[in-house]
């Protein structure tokens, strides 16, 4: 949920807004992530997402990441990580002058082309269906939703993501938020993981942002998310 200027949010939030990317325009994202749990950790050294507007309303999505992951007495590993394809369609837009809030339905398939040896793909092409909804009062922007992944492979489950987030802007360079999320056990027998984002998104030039953001679980986090991170240079031209 983020735009030439810190007005939004989503990256470095998980949790997405309902605007697409505007007709004609890119967005390009440089990025790290990952999360520690016990034992070991995993994510993305680095990742690159590119966005683009094709008409009003609808945005193409590519995202392509470097992993990297480490688990308890063993060295940490490199490797290609899951292509990941989306679309993201608006139903419906706000007006300002309106109560309701702009609506979007934005499926995403996680093509397994990634390093199966070292954890960073299940081998099993994955598909996310959800709805967000985003709404901005000033400058605030306020946006909610989810929506279900589908996780085939021997021991997995599908399972369910949903966040809510709320992005401040304190200056006309700099916005601070949060998002509260929970997730379904992605796997039979484990765990629902809840947890927080807090993030920032700092205005550099026109056209660059830096955006970061740090959190962790609530229950379980040993296990699923005992510290999560992103950062990230986003261009918009």
């Amino acid at each position: 949920m983020l735009c030439a200027g810190p007005a939004c949010a989503a990256a470095p939030l998980r949790t997405d807004d309902a605007n697409p990317t505007d007709a004609q325009k890119w967005e390009v994202d440089l990025f790290s992530s990952g999360t520690i749990v016990q034992g070991g950790g995993s994510g993305v050294l680095p990742g690159l997402e590119v966005d683009y507007g094709v008409i009003d309303g609808v945005q193409l999505h590519l995202s392509q990441p470097l992993g990297y992951a480490r688990s308890s007495g063993k060295r940490l590993g490199f490797g290609s990580g899951d292509t990941e394809l989306g679309l993201k369609i608006r139903l419906l837009k706000a007006e300002e002058s309106a109560w309701w809030p702009s609506l979007a339905f934005a499926p995403l398939i996680e093509v397994p082309t990634g390093n199966r040896s070292l954890g960073l793909s299940s081998g099993h092409a994955q598909v996310f269906l959800p709805l967000w909804l985003s709404k901005e009062f000033g400058d605030l922007t306020l946006a909610a939703g989810g929506g279900r992944w589908t996780n085939p492979g021997i021991g997995n489950k599908d399972w369910w993501y949903a966040g809510v987030a709320a992005l401040y802007r304190l200056t006309p360079d700099l916005a601070l938020g949060g998002e509260m999320f929970h997730q379904t056990a992605p796997v039979v027998g484990g765990k629902d993981a809840p947890g927080f984002n807090l993030g920032a998104v700092l205005k550099l030039t026109e056209t660059m942002n830096l955006t970061a953001s740090a959190g962790r679980g609530l229950q379980n986090a040993s296990r699923t998310n005992a510290l999560s991170y992103y950062t990230g240079l986003q261009f918009n031209f």
